[in-house]
């Protein structure tokens, strides 16, 4: 019999998924230990005028999709009407198809507003309506949004230099579920451009208020913004790279090189990855005095199309899967951590599929039974954040690791209406199980492997971060 399209048992193929999804999976609360919200929302608990705000702005997942389906960038980031984006959008959804984007969109309107139309144009218009009249009262604030899907906790991404001020705004309003920053100071070690850096240099002195002249000034600036990061709930730090730099240096070197830089001068592409290497080790290091989590995302290749990064900026839908060697880096990288002892907790993520293993591997090199999965390699993210990719990464974790142990999944989003992307992945994995167990491959004990399913969903997680 032909299965209804997101139905209650969507992508559950047999009853001990049904089972193992329904009765342990589907309550669980949602730790977002990564994620791009925008925290003055939150702490003005707005209300979004139209589906349109909520849906559309700054989703660059859709925009490459409209783009690809002939549409104009004034529909994507330009001056046409919430109403008329929004239109283009639906014109894009029917095709589409096989794209997660199909699931997430139905998956979203089913999960928030109840709405189980397929969008499309004939469609389109209702749903606008209907979505965007729920979106303007006071019940879909966007803590209440939090709140619908049940979020305990939210990691937002924060650069050191930020004043973190909607945070503070948060914990002085007591709101319930914890807002907490993620230091994120991949700014402070991009030196591929000496102007742009002097002037993240001079941002850095105003916020710190620390004069900086030297390297020593500079590591004594980032240094107090990380204690205040700590001192507003922060436990989570985050580096998106294309690779990570272990490359060896003297601290002298590294003294010059600022030097160098912080005069206006450009720096050698050995110098450049002599300077990330000592940063990047530093960071480290005080990551694991603090106790905090340290995550690396490694691989996606940026702003390929220089025409549109000049026009739109950054984080528009212009990334792509790098191929970057990624193992004698990383490898180095995480030992000369640990020889010290000063390896923290530490979560890697991969963008090119290719290097799966290589990084379910690279875990156990360096998990020392201190803590249990202490490092962990991360979910599917970006363009693997979809059934094929996560249940790739599900599986060569298997293989290779400790599924039992994994942290699970995150939604890495800008937008208040993707936290389904948590049931998405929930649905996959105990279909993963129920297909072993119905095969034999797994033995018949729902309550132990409903346990598992309920660490990998939320216990985990809440141990690992401490939440």
């Amino acid at each position: 019999m032909m299965k209804q399209f997101v139905d209650e048992n969507f992508l559950l193929k047999n009853k001990t998924a049904e089972t193992l999804y329904h009765d342990y999976a589907k309550a669980m609360p949602i730790i977002d230990y990564h994620c791009h919200l925008p925290q003055q929302q939150i702490a003005e608990d707005i209300n979004f005028q139209n589906i349109t705000q909520a849906w559309l702005y700054g989703d660059h997942y859709k925009w490459r999709a409209m783009r690809t389906n002939g549409v104009n960038e004034r529909f994507c980031t330009g001056d046409a009407s919430d109403y008329e984006k929004f239109e283009q959008w639906a014109a894009t959804v029917p095709y589409t198809l096989r794209n997660p984007l199909y699931h997430w969109t139905h998956l979203e309107l089913q999960r928030y507003f109840g709405v189980h139309k397929i969008l499309n144009p004939t469609t389109a218009k209702d749903i606008y309506d209907s979505c965007s009249e729920k979106l303007r009262s006071p019940e879909y604030s966007v803590k209440n949004l939090l709140r619908k899907m049940n979020v305990r906790v939210v990691c937002t991404t924060d650069n050191p230099i930020d004043d973190l001020a909607f945070h503070q705004q948060l914990k002085d309003d007591n709101f319930e579920i914890p807002v907490r920053p993620a230091f994120r100071p991949d700014q402070a070690m991009t030196v591929d451009n000496s102007a742009k850096f002097i002037a993240y240099v001079n941002k850095l002195e105003t916020v710190s208020n620390k004069s900086i002249a030297s390297y020593n000034d500079y590591v004594d600036a980032l240094k107090s913004r990380h204690d205040f990061f700590h001192s507003m709930g922060c436990n989570v730090s985050d580096h998106g790279l294309e690779e990570l730099y272990a490359d060896d240096f003297t601290d002298s070197e590294i003294a010059a090189i600022f030097t160098k830089i912080l005069g206006g001068n450009e720096l050698s592409d050995t110098e450049q990855r002599k300077f990330k290497s000592a940063m990047l080790l530093l960071f480290a290091d005080w990551d694991y005095e603090r106790g905090w989590v340290q995550q690396f995302h490694l691989g996606a290749l940026r702003n390929n199309n220089s025409r549109m990064l000049r026009t739109l900026g950054p984080d528009t839908g212009f990334d792509s899967i790098g191929d970057f060697k990624q193992g004698r880096a990383l490898s180095a990288f995480l030992s000369k951590l640990d020889k010290n002892n000063r390896l923290a907790k530490t979560i890697i993520y991969n963008l090119n599929p290719a290097d799966n293993e290589l990084f379910a591997a690279m875990i156990g090199n360096f998990n020392d039974g201190t803590i249990a999965g202490k490092v962990q390699w991360g979910s599917g993210w970006w363009f693997l954040d979809q059934k094929d990719g996560m249940t790739k990464q599900l599986n060569a974790l298997s293989n290779l690791g400790l599924i039992s142990k994994f942290v699970g999944m995150l939604t890495d989003s800008r937008s208040f209406l993707s936290f389904p992307r948590h049931e998405y992945f929930r649905r996959i994995l105990c279909n993963l199980f129920g297909e072993e167990i119905e095969n034999g491959e797994l033995p018949n004990d729902i309550k132990w492997t409903g346990k598992i399913i309920q660490d990998i969903c939320y216990y985990n997680a809440k141990n690992y971060f401490g939440y």
